[in-house]
């Protein structure tokens, strides 16, 4: 019974999430108000040139550097004791399934960091590496091999996928309790409803809480600014810091004087992917940065040709924010931590 009802409702969603912006506009028809896919335009970030000078201050500010790698480190160490003790205690471990989509080479790269991380934490991992142009019924029939297979306690697709595959489409087909990046709608939804607990929060999201909260930052009723609202970071951050009692406000591509905002801040979380957008003149002394963006920035004096540089101009918000997360070495870790953490506890619902 409980099969077949789980078979209709997931008939119904997936024909919920089908819906063109034809059939739902004619669904609403009585109203003005377009379909909201319609207004779903793309986040084109123009960098600012020529940023305004820094605010001189009185006495500079001393910046912690919040350091997420001995953080993860830290995470990590509990996380191998809690897989030693479910093995010893049923005789199995938690496992993770990725499904790698081309040959992206940041895609690549983070896999392979995943895998390593389950590696070294006792957790069985599968990689299913599928050819760039693979179909949408592919990566479904790989998915469902996985949603099925009882030694596999979460499963993740990597981002992003080929423009010829609809994400949304294969996102939704991982079943609800093995989706341990936390990006399936009911766990979304449940994050933003006040009395629900989600089954999994995003990694990087949850590790940047969980950052705030280790560095002894308040969060309630506290200023917090997201830069960047992608439903992988941006979005469920926003709601995430909401559920910590946080007054939250969002600057996107189309948010009007996105420094004036930003510099009213007390806990800024920059996750726009544009490298150096927030410069020093938009923090208010003594905020608090969380830097999510990783990007290469051409450097011929490194060993690669590249450095990895955040969306804040590190340099500047030195003496201005009260604490920051550096790049690398801050939010990445902790989001490979986090993945564990929820691989586990996806786990330990089935075992324990």
């Amino acid at each position: 019974m409980l099969l077949v009802a789980r078979k209709a409702l997931a008939a119904v969603h997936s024909k919920a999430i089908r819906l063109t912006t034809r059939e739902v506009h004619y669904l609403s028809s009585i109203l003005v108000s377009p379909p909201l896919v319609s207004l779903d335009l793309p986040e084109n970030w123009i960098p600012y040139s020529d940023p305004p000078p820094l605010a001189a201050f009185e006495t500079e500010q001393k910046t912690v550097v919040i350091d997420g790698k001995v953080i993860a480190e830290e995470i990590r160490t509990k996380i191998i004791s809690e897989v030693g003790k479910m093995k010893k205690a049923v005789g199995k471990v938690p496992g993770l399934a990725v499904v790698l989509v081309g040959q992206q080479r940041d895609s690549q790269t983070y896999v392979r960091n995943k895998i390593k991380a389950c590696e070294e934490a006792g957790i069985k991992s599968v990689l299913a590496e599928l050819p760039e142009d693979c179909s949408e019924g592919h990566i479904i029939s790989v998915l469902k091999e996985f949603n099925e297979d009882t030694s596999i306690h979460g499963v993740l697709v990597q981002l992003p996928l080929p423009q010829h595959l609809d994400e949304s489409k294969i996102l939704n087909m991982v079943r609800l309790e093995k989706d341990v990046d936390g990006f399936h709608p009911l766990n979304m939804g449940n994050l933003a409803m006040r009395g629900r607990e989600p089954l999994f929060v995003s990694c990087t999201p949850k590790g940047c809480v969980e950052l705030l909260i280790r560095a002894g930052v308040e969060i309630a009723g506290k200023n917090a600014v997201v830069i960047g609202r992608s439903n992988i970071v941006g979005l469920p951050m926003s709601l995430l810091l909401q559920r910590h009692d946080a007054t939250v406000s969002t600057v996107h591509a189309f948010t009007k004087d996105p420094e004036h905002i930003t510099r009213k801040a007390d806990i800024v979380i920059a996750a726009a992917g544009i490298p150096n957008l927030v410069r020093g003149s938009w923090l208010k002394p003594g905020a608090v940065v969380i830097d999510v963006g990783t990007c290469p920035v051409e450097d011929s004096s490194c060993e690669f040709g590249y450095r990895l540089v955040g969306d804040v101009c590190y340099e500047e918000a030195l003496g201005v924010a009260s604490a920051i997360t550096p790049v690398p070495g801050g939010v990445g870790p902790m989001t490979i931590a986090m993945l564990l953490c929820n691989t586990l506890d996806a786990a330990k619902r089935i075992f324990l």
